[in-house]
């Protein structure tokens, strides 16, 4: 006799896993959208080193760590998240869930406050950049496993309950640049600033730590936990009678994970592939190049101070959220639709349309979209297009394979997110030499 899944009560479960998405990618999005913070710290070189650190660029008076910075924090921040979500797919069954979850965002919120005390502090530009790239590979090294448990979690329960967590990733970038653009609007100094950005960003995660304490608590979420227990077992009991009627059963309990594993990416490779695709192109322009794009109606003022904070991180932020969000009403295409592969692949076009607009500065490529309105309505359809594909892929992957094998689904989608990040930040480099 089935058992009928208990209401999610207040649609707490979905609230709690919204909130932890938030604190997935709130950390990366608040070190993105502070760069304006991080390069100041790195003009701060002695007269006398100027010319050494100024890079070749005709017209570009910055030091090579500055001109170098969202390049460089873009791939320390995707390649540890890569290794690490690799991990946590094969290491998930061995190490308890709420060490995972629990231990990562607490990690996170000690290397934020360690981030607003080193605000008050005075140090050398490559002393600054140094530490600066030590906490981006650590925070996105933890941000990785709480990811990758999270998307596991998710994967247990009905399929709607995946894209709260796409939708809190899609607030998280929205949150930082709406706290970056106030704190810009409340005419502080930017470091001082950059201490209240800080510490926003530790009661938001802290906030996290106190959602994943309730989840557990909560009837529904307990349901589909003992489902999947249950679920377990009977599959384990299975295996075991299986391996008493063969030879070398100690063999085939060895080999059993890789040949789940592969069984399972069997069922999900082109959504797989297609998230990492997505990923690739999105990080391979943002913020390498949407970043270093000025407006073309400068003004000298504050048009100038607040264009890349508005129409490039919170104008990205706030479509790429849409786009995540709206898989809540609407599912369209299939997940068994070709379509939604090849509108994956068609996001090629946007780089260099991105190319193509005022990123300065620049050797190779001349300028044709000159105004910025150009550069908005771009900005637009790259931002929700990436939210929208992703959060599908991400939404269907586990629902391709039986109950038991969702949580492992979800991890290995995770997986290949991290990949598409992280070849995104690799191609950046390339995207960003051709501009």
């Amino acid at each position: 006799m089935a058992i009928s899944s208990p209401k999610d009560k207040y649609f707490g479960v979905w609230w709690i896993f919204f909130m932890l998405g938030l604190g997935t990618l709130l950390p990366w999005n608040f070190f993105m959208t502070a760069t304006m913070y991080f390069t100041s710290r790195l003009r701060e070189t002695p007269a006398e080193d100027l010319a050494a650190n100024q890079t070749e660029t005709a017209g570009d008076h910055r030091s090579i760590l500055e001109a170098k910075f969202n390049n460089v924090m873009t791939l320390c921040a995707m390649l540890p998240m890569l290794l690490c979500t690799y991990l946590n797919s094969f290491l998930h069954s061995l190490i308890p869930q709420r060490l995972r979850v629990m231990g990562s965002l607490l990690v996170i919120m000690f290397l934020f406050i360690i981030t607003a005390i080193l605000v008050k502090v005075s140090l050398e530009p490559l002393v600054f950049f140094s530490i600066t790239m030590a906490k981006i590979v650590i925070i996105n090294s933890f941000g990785a496993i709480l990811q990758g448990s999270l998307f596991g979690m998710a994967g247990l329960l009905p399929a709607s309950y995946t894209t709260p967590i796409m939708s809190g990733q899609g607030l998280a970038g929205t949150f930082a640049a709406l706290a970056m653009i106030c704190a810009l609007a409340s005419g502080s100094e930017l470091h001082n600033a950059a201490f209240g950005y800080f510490i926003t960003a530790c009661v938001v995660i802290f906030l996290s730590v106190l959602s994943y304490i309730l989840l557990p608590k909560l009837e529904f979420y307990q349901f589909y936990q003992e489902k999947d227990k249950k679920g377990g077992s009977e599959e384990q009991n299975s295996l075991s009678v299986m391996n008493k009627e063969m030879n070398d059963a100690e063999t085939d309990q060895m080999e059993q994970p890789n040949i789940s594993q592969m069984k399972i990416f069997k069922k999900i490779w082109v959504l797989a592939l297609s998230v990492c695709f997505t990923f690739t192109v999105t990080i391979g322009t943002f913020p390498a190049i949407t970043a270093d794009t000025r407006s073309t109606l400068s003004d000298g003022g504050s048009w100038d101070l607040y264009f890349i904070p508005v129409c490039c991180f919170l104008l990205f932020n706030l479509c790429d959220w849409g786009g995540r969000s709206l898989t809540a009403a609407v599912m369209w295409p299939g997940k068994d639709s070709l379509i939604l592969p090849v509108s994956i692949v068609c996001r090629l076009g946007f780089i260099p349309l991105f190319m193509l607009c005022n990123v300065q500065p620049r050797l190779n490529l001349p300028v044709f979209f000159h105004h910025d309105c150009f550069f908005i309505i771009f900005m637009v359809f790259f931002a929700f297009s990436n939210g929208y594909l992703a959060s599908l892929c991400m939404c269907y992957g586990p629902k391709k394979v039986l109950p038991h094998e969702a949580e492992t689904a979800g991890a290995i989608m995770a997986f290949f997110l991290s990949l598409g990040l992280a070849m995104g930040a690799a191609a950046s480099f390339l995207f960003r030499a051709l501009v």
